[in-house]
C-alpha cells in the first residue's frame, strides 16, 4: 500500500519525502490536494507554508543535479519570442529562457516534470535542457509573456499601423456578408491573439470577471479583472481598436454584431478558439457616447469543494451537516450576487451525494459539475424556467431537488410543496441575513404554516478578502483593541434574554471562550495585518474567506413564522437558539488570522 502511494507522488515528492524534507502523510496529503484542484505540486506546497519557493527551488536544484537561476537577475528583453505557444507555457509551466544552437533551455520550477520536458522537446524539435526557477517568480513572467507565439503586445499597444485597423473595416463588412468566410481569415490576425490573451491570462490570474469599458473620442479602452471581489486594471487598448474588439467578442459568442443600442448576452465556449477547455457568459450594454460595455464572467468548472474544507466555524459545519441529512424538508443558502452560494450548495450536495441518492438541480448556468447529479439548463427562450424544471423533476422520482435560484412565487411554492411530500429541497435566495429570508419568503405569499414546516434551515453568507499567507504580519492584540472586538462582537446579543439579564456575565463568558480557543498559554491574542508582496500584487489579500449565519428552523422560530413576527423578534430567537450572524462569524475568523476587521466591516454593512 505504501508503495503504491508512493507511486502517485511526483518525482520531487518523493525525493522531499525521501530527504526528509517532508513527511509522507503530508506529501500524500498535499498531492491530493493538488490533483483536486487541478494545480501544480509545488503551487500546493507553497500554499501550505511548510516549505518556501526558495528552499524548494535549492533542493531541486542540488537533489537532481541542474542549474539554478534567479529570474530577477536576466532580461526578460533576450528570452526567445515564438519558441512556445502560450497555453502549453501555462499547462506545463515552462518558459522559455534561451536557444543556443539546438538546445532550447527552459525555466521550470519541477525539473522532474518529464512529461513537459517531452512535449517541448516534440514542439520545438530542440534539445531541451531544464533550469530550476522559484515557483512564485514563473507564473507572472509566463502571463506578461504569452504572446511570444505571436505578436509582441507592447508594439500592439502602440503601433498606430497596425494591422488591427485594418481590421475594424473588415468586421463592419461581415455585417453585410452575415459574416461570410471573413471570421476564418481574420483567425490569424493579432486582434484574434489580443482577445485570446486576455481571457487566458484572467482564467489563469483567477479572475472572476472581465470588463471591456470603450470610451468615446479618442480616449483609451480600459481593460478591467475582478479578482477577490475587486477591480483592478489590467491593460488600455487604443481607441482606433475598440470596435474591432467588441465585435470579435460578440462574434465568439454568437450575438448579433450590427445591433449596438440594445443589451445581449450570451457564451462563449474557449475551447473553440483555443486549448483551454473554459466557458465564458458575455454580457453587452450599451453606454453614453455610442459606446458597448462587455463583461464576461468566467464560469467556475471542475469538481464542488469539499463540505469540511468550504471554510464553516466547527459549530457551523456540525451543525449544517445534522440540518442537511434530514430526509425532506426544504434549505436555503442566501446572499448577494458573487458570494458564493452556488458554490455551498454543491458542497452540501456533494456531501450527500450517494448512489443511492436521485438528485435533480435546475442551474443558470450549470458552473459546477458532479458525478450523479443529473443537472438541467435553465433556457427560457425554450420555456425551460425554474418553475418548469421543478415540476418536470416531480415526476421524475427525485430524492434530492437543487433550484438554483427561487425568485417568484410559483417556484417557491413547488419547492414547499416537494419538501412537504417528501423530498429534500435546496435553493438559493438574494437576501442580506437568513431571518430576513423568511419575512421575504413570507411576503411573497407563502403559507406560514405550511412553510414552518418544511422549513430546515437558512445559511447566509458572505465573501472577504484573505489576508496573503506569505506576507501577513503578526501582532499582539491590546486591551482596547479586544474590547472592542468584544463590544462588537455582542452588539447584536442585546435583544437576547441572556444579555438582558446580565450583561456582564455575558461578556465575561465570551470573554473566556475567546481565551480558551483563540489565545496562546500566555493569554495574548495574534492578529494579523495586511502587508503586500509579490504573491498578492501588493494588496496583502489573497483568496476569499467565507462569513457564515446558520439559522436552523426550530420549534421557537417555527412558532415566530406562524405568528408573523418581526425580524428582530426572529432574530433574537436564531441567537438564543445558538445562530452567530454573519459580523460574529467574522470576528472569530479575525480571532483566527484568516481576515481583518476592515474586511469583516466592509461586507457586512447593514
Amino acid at each position: 500500500m505504501v508503495a503504491t502511494m508512493q507511486s502517485s507522488l511526483s518525482g520531487l515528492a518523493r525525493a522531499l519525502v525521501q530527504n526528509r524534507r517532508l513527511l509522507q502523510v503530508d506529501a500524500e496529503a498535499i498531492q491530493t490536494q493538488a490533483n483536486s484542484s487541478g494545480i501544480s505540486f509545488i503551487t500546493q506546497l507553497l500554499q501550505t507554508g511548510k516549505l518556501s519557493a526558495r528552499d524548494v527551488c535549492e533542493f531541486a536544484s542540488l537533489t537532481f543535479g541542474f542549474p539554478r537561476l534567479d529570474l530577477n537577475a536576466i532580461n526578460p528583453e533576450y528570452f526567445p519570442q515564438g519558441i512556445l505557444d502560450s497555453n502549453i507555457m501555462h499547462s506545463k509551466r515552462a518558459l522559455p529562457l534561451y536557444k543556443r544552437g539546438n538546445r532550447l533551455f527552459v525555466a521550470l520550477s519541477d525539473p522532474t516534470n518529464l512529461s513537459a520536458l517531452d512535449e517541448i522537446k516534440f514542439k520545438t524539435g530542440l534539445a531541451v535542457e531544464a533550469v530550476v526557477v522559484e515557483d512564485d517568480k514563473l507564473d507572472p513572467l509566463i502571463s506578461k509573456f504569452a504572446l511570444a507565439s505571436g505578436v509582441s503586445l507592447d508594439k500592439l499597444m502602440s503601433d498606430e499601423s497596425s494591422p488591427i485597423d485594418e481590421l475594424v473595416g473588415s468586421l463592419e463588412e461581415e455585417v453585410a456578408n452575415e459574416y461570410g468566410d471573413d471570421v476564418s481569415a481574420a483567425a490569424d490576425n493579432e486582434l484574434v491573439r489580443l482577445v485570446n490573451k486576455i481571457i487566458v491570462d484572467a482564467y489563469h490570474q483567477g479572475v472572476s470577471d472581465i470588463h471591456i469599458e470603450p470610451r468615446a473620442g479618442k480616449q483609451k479602452t480600459k481593460i478591467r479583472f475582478r479578482k477577490d471581489g475587486s477591480l483592478m486594471p489590467y491593460l488600455e487598448v487604443p481607441p482606433n481598436y475598440r470596435q474591432a474588439l467588441v465585435a470579435r467578442i460578440k462574434i465568439m459568442c454568437d450575438l448579433d454584431i450590427s445591433e449596438k443600442r440594445k443589451p445581449q448576452d450570451g457564451k462563449i465556449k474557449f475551447r473553440k478558439y483555443a486549448p483551454l477547455d473554459i466557458e465564458l457568459r458575455v454580457a453587452t450594454c450599451p453606454t453614453q457616447g455610442g459606446m458597448e460595455d462587455v463583461v464576461m464572467r468566467i464560469l467556475a468548472g471542475g469538481k464542488p469543494i469539499p463540505l469540511d474544507t468550504l471554510g464553516l466555524s466547527a459549530s457551523n459545519l456540525k451543525t449544517l451537516k445534522d440540518v442537511i441529512s434530514k430526509p425532506y424538508g426544504i434549505f436555503f443558502v442566501c446572499g448577494p450576487t458573487g458570494s458564493g452560494k452556488t458554490t455551498t450548495l454543491h458542497s452540501v450536495l456533494g456531501y450527500i451525494n450517494t448512489p443511492e441518492t436521485k438528485i435533480w438541480t435546475a442551474e443558470d448556468p450549470v458552473e459546477i459539475t458532479q458525478e450523479g447529479l443529473r443537472q438541467v439548463q435553465i433556457n427560457p427562450k425554450a420555456g425551460v424556467t425554474f418553475a418548469v424544471a421543478m415540476r418536470s423533476f416531480l415526476r421524475c422520482d427525485p430524492d434530492v431537488i437543487m433550484v438554483g435560484e427561487m425568485r417568484d412565487q410559483e417556484t417557491v411554492s413547488i419547492g414547499i410543496e416537494a419538501s412537504l411530500t417528501g423530498h429534500l429541497v435546496f435553493a438559493t435566495l438574494h437576501t442580506n441575513s437568513a431571518p430576513e429570508s423568511i419575512i421575504r419568503l413570507l411576503d411573497m405569499g407563502m403559507d406560514p404554516f405550511n412553510f414552518s414546516d418544511a422549513l430546515l434551515g437558512i445559511l447566509a453568507q458572505r465573501l472577504a478578502k484573505r489576508l496573503c499567507s506569505s506576507c501577513k504580519k503578526p501582532y499582539h492584540a491590546s486591551q482596547d483593541e479586544l474590547k472592542l472586538l468584544l463590544m462588537e462582537y455582542c452588539e447584536e446579543l442585546k435583544n437576547t434574554k441572556s444579555w438582558q439579564t446580565d450583561p456582564n456575565a455575558a461578556i465575561k463568558q465570551l470573554h473566556q471562550d475567546w481565551v480558551r480557543l483563540f489565545a496562546d498559554s500566555r493569554g495574548q491574542f495574534t492578529l494579523y495585518e495586511p502587508v503586500g508582496c509579490d504573491n498578492c500584487n501588493g494588496t496583502g489579500y489573497n483568496g476569499r474567506v467565507g462569513l457564515h449565519e446558520l439559522l436552523v428552523g426550530t420549534n421557537a422560530l417555527k412558532k415566530n413564522i406562524q405568528e408573523h413576527a418581526h425580524v428582530a423578534e426572529m432574530f433574537a430567537t436564531a441567537l438564543e437558539d445558538g445562530m452567530r450572524t454573519l459580523r460574529q462569524d467574522g470576528i472569530e475568523k479575525v480571532l483566527m488570522g484568516l481576515t481583518d476587521m476592515h474586511q469583516v466591516r466592509a461586507v457586512c454593512i447593514k
